[in-house]
C-alpha cells in the first residue's frame, strides 16, 4: 500500500529557515520532519511513498538524491570514464516518488494530481508536518473492517483543526472547521483511502478538508480511528522547539523505530 505525503503547500512560516525550504523539510534532530513521518510508516512495513511537492519542490528532490549518496559507501573512479560505484548503501528500503503538484494547488488538488501513481488500489495519506505514534497496522485493519471510502485518525487536541462529530460506531457524522469554543476530536491526518476518493476531488482549487470530507461525512463514508496516544503538528516555532527538545532528550514518543 502506497503512502501519500502532502508536502507542497506554502505552510506557515515558522522560522527564517522555512523561507528557504518547504516546512516538511525543517529538521528535528538533524533530519527533516518528513523523514520522521516516513520512518514511522516504514517501521510498520510501508516503504512506498508518493510525495506531493510544490513550494520549493526541488529542495525535496535534492535532499533524497543526497540522502542516498550520504548513506552509501561510494567509489568515484575518474580513471575509468568517471564511474561511480556504490559498494554498500545503508539507507532505508524506500521507493520515493516526488511529484511536482503545482505551486498554488490546494490539498485535494494535489491528491488528485498523483492519481496516476496510485492506480486503483487503496492508499494512505497524511500531512508532511505532523508526527504521531499511531499503530499503522491497526489503523489499516480498522479501515478494512468497515468497508467505507475513508478513515482518518482522530485525536483530542486544543487547536484550530477540523472538528469531527463522531458517532458511537466511529462513523463521522459531520466535518467542519473548529471554533474557539470547541473541545472535540480533530482530524490528525494519518488516513486510509479507497481509490473512489478521487471521484470527490475536482481540480486544483479543491480543498480536501472542506467539500470532499464534508461530502464523505454526509454520505456515511468517513470513519474515524480514535488515537489516544501522541500526536503533534509543527505549525509554530514553539511546536518545532518542543519536538526538538523531545528528540534531544531521548523521549520522542513518535520514534517507534529502533534505528
Amino acid at each position: 500500500m502506497k503512502v501519500v505525503l502532502l508536502a507542497g503547500g506554502f505552510g506557515t512560516r515558522i522560522s527564517e529557515e522555512s523561507q528557504y525550504k518547504p516546512k516538511p523539510m525543517i529538521e528535528i534532530g538533524g533530519m527533516p520532519i518528513l523523514w520522521h513521518i516516513m520512518k514511522s510508516y516504514s517501521h510498520y512495513g510501508f516503504n512506498d511513498f508518493v510525495i506531493c511537492a510544490g513550494y520549493k519542490q526541488h529542495v525535496i528532490k535534492e535532499w533524497f538524491a543526497d540522502y542516498f549518496l550520504h548513506t552509501s559507501d561510494i567509489t568515484f573512479d575518474f580513471t575509468q570514464g568517471n564511474k561511480m560505484i556504490v559498494h554498500d548503501q545503508h539507507c532505508e528500503p524506500w521507493k520515493v516518488t516526488v511529484v511536482d503538484t503545482g505551486l498554488n494547488t490546494m490539498t485535494g488538488g494535489r491528491i488528485k494530481r498523483i492519481q496516476k501513481y496510485i492506480g486503483s488500489e487503496p492508499f494512505m495519506m497524511t500531512y508532511g508536518d505532523g508526527v504521531c505514534d499511531v499503530d499503522i497496522n491497526k489503523l489499516v485493519t480498522f479501515h478494512k473492517s468497515h468497508g467505507r471510502i475513508a478513515t482518518l485518525t482522530a485525536v483530542m487536541y486544543d487547536q484550530s483543526k477540523g472538528i469531527l462529530n463522531i458517532e458511537s460506531d466511529h462513523s463521522v457524522h459531520s466535518f467542519r472547521e473548529k471554533s474557539a469554543l470547541d473541545s472535540a476530536p480533530i482530524n490528525a491526518g494519518f488516513m486510509v483511502l479507497q481509490p473512489e476518493i478521487f471521484d470527490y476531488l475536482k481540480g486544483d482549487s479543491c480543498v480536501f478538508e472542506r467539500e470532499p470530507l464534508e461530502k464523505l461525512a454526509s454520505e456515511g463514508q468517513l470513519m474515524s480511528y480514535i488515537h489516544k496516544g501522541f500526536w503533534q503538528c509543527m505549525d509554530t516555532k514553539r511546536e518545532k522547539d518542543n519536538l526538538e527538545q523531545m528528540w534531544n532528550s531521548g523521549n520522542a514518543p513518535w520514534k517507534v523505530w529502533d534505528k
